[in-house]
């Protein structure tokens, strides 16, 4: 995940000729992060029948720390691949 994560915020910076500066590239780190969270939500809760709630209390302890802390490199990524 973390690897895909970094090339993909890689294509993303170019492609979309993101300026170097920290406001914008946390901008679209924080949308791609509410984006995937909105569709993650959204499909596993349904298909697996569960609350929010109960989404969380089933993480594993180590895997979901793991987890949470990649999202916050995912939304972070943009701006640590800024090319300085």
């Amino acid at each position: 995940m973390f690897a895909v994560t970094v090339l993909a915020a890689r294509w993303v910076a170019r492609r979309l000729s993101l300026p170097p500066a920290p406001s914008v590239r946390l901008a679209v780190g924080f949308l791609a992060l509410g984006l995937m969270l909105v569709a993650e939500f959204t499909i596993v809760l349904g298909l697996r029948g569960l609350t929010f709630r109960g989404y969380l209390a089933s993480r594993d302890p180590l895997s979901g720390t793991v987890y949470f802390a990649l999202l916050a490199i995912f939304a972070l990524m943009p701006l640590l691949v800024a090319r300085r």
